[in-house]
């Protein structure tokens, strides 16, 4: 009587084992927020040269003073 109990104890555990159900969590990425600057000034100066080349140069600077200069030059 006592093996026919352990048994089925061990059939039942096996039995719950096997309907065991897998879940599956999904997480949303949070979203990417940019924070620009609230005001900006911004230069732009174009110089053409007499042989068809022209420079541009853009000047930009924020309200903590950092700036940032970029030079194109092009020729055709």
């Amino acid at each position: 009587m006592r093996k026919t109990l352990l048994a089925t104890a061990a059939l039942l555990s096996l039995c719950a084992a096997a309907q065991a159900q897998t879940t599956v969590i999904e997480r949303d990425r949070p979203a990417v927020v940019v924070d620009r600057p609230a005001s900006e000034s911004k230069s732009v100066t174009v110089h053409e040269h007499g042989d068809g080349c022209v420079t541009k140069t853009v000047r930009k600077e924020n309200d903590m003073g950092d700036s940032k200069t970029v030079k194109k030059e092009s020729c055709d």
